[in-house]
């Protein structure tokens, strides 16, 4: 079979597979080194923070397509760094590869920026909101849902390893982040909060 022009794979990338097998007896391998079981507290943490920036990566396919996508593209982005840090129990062994994962307490700020400026379109709260509204909204109730269960995972590590007590101020920020941009995407659809 001949190849189509452009799509050979250049000589000098080594072919990876998806499957290592590695897994297959039930651990997985931590970032920095060490193997662990699939169920333990860290790899559950880190698990909780994965499915959450897939939650997110859901709720941007939703349309409207250019909906806060800036600000919930970088927070993509800090979930990853987030993931990296809880995967490394010893940060000494892997801090060159670690420097891209930094958090600030600028992002906190950032956070904290993003939800007065969504609060300003808003109308006061005064009730407990439902979940849902438009898919949008709806998606993003549900990530930050997932944000609050990886928030309840990354606590329970932290009362046994030393994690950056930034991640979890993180995470408790998001979800506020996350509840009002459903709120937003709503009233911005024209749909308004359901209310309990």
């Amino acid at each position: 079979m001949v190849a189509q022009a452009g799509t050979e794979r250049p000589r000098y990338l080594p072919r990876m597979s998806i499957y290592t097998k590695t897994g297959d007896s039930g651990e997985t391998g931590l970032f920095g080194g060490g193997r662990v079981p699939k169920d333990d507290i860290r790899v559950t943490a880190y698990g909780e923070v994965d499915e959450l920036n897939a939650a997110i990566g859901a709720a941007l396919a939703h349309e409207p397509s250019d909906f806060e996508t800036a600000l919930l593209e970088s927070i993509q982005r800090d979930l990853f760094s987030i993931g990296g840090q809880l995967a490394t129990p010893d940060p000494t062994k892997v801090a060159r590869a670690l420097e891209k994962a930094e958090l600030t307490d600028s992002r906190i700020e950032e956070l904290e920026a993003a939800i007065d400026r969504a609060d300003r379109e808003l109308e006061r709260l005064k009730d407990f909101v439902l979940p849902g509204g438009t898919p949008k909204a709806a998606a993003l109730h549900q990530a930050r849902t997932v944000c609050r269960r990886a928030e309840r995972g990354v606590v329970a590590l932290a009362r046994d390893q030393d994690i950056p007590s930034i991640v979890v101020i993180y995470l408790n920020r998001l979800s506020d982040v996350l509840f009002t941009l459903a709120r937003l995407a709503n009233q911005r659809a024209g749909v308004g909060d359901r209310i309990w």
